[in-house]
């Protein structure tokens, strides 16, 4: 698998055309009918399948047009918590106790106080 970090902007639109071209392939539809079906003109379609530009927008019609929304959650997936960064960052409660001192005074004060 090749590392995208590497890339530069234009081959990264240049490798998701490719990718959204192959996946058209393999739906079994042609560009006219891809284009219809996602209410985009065709030119639109060939530059984003060439990675020259498109709109967010078409890219998304494309997606939908060839049913594969679901790889959206993969572009940008939903963040997930580490266990071990919980460990780190959490602090467990313990039971909150009084202190002797504390339990003697409050068992004296209402004695002295009288019965109310």
């Amino acid at each position: 698998m090749e590392d995208l970090s590497l890339k530069s902007l234009v081959e990264l639109q240049a490798v998701l055309g490719e990718q959204l071209k192959q996946l058209r392939i393999a739906k079994n539809l042609d560009q006219i009918t891809t284009a219809e079906k996602a209410g985009i003109s065709e030119k639109a379609l060939r530059n984003l399948e060439a990675g020259r530009g498109s709109t967010v927008e078409s890219m998304l019609r494309v997606l939908k047009a060839l049913d594969s929304l679901s790889g959206l959650q993969l572009i940008a997936p939903a963040p997930s918590i580490s266990p071990l960064a919980l460990l780190r960052h959490t602090r467990v409660r313990r039971r909150v106790r009084r202190s002797r001192k504390e339990s003697r005074a409050a068992d004296v004060q209402p004695a002295a106080r009288g019965i109310e």
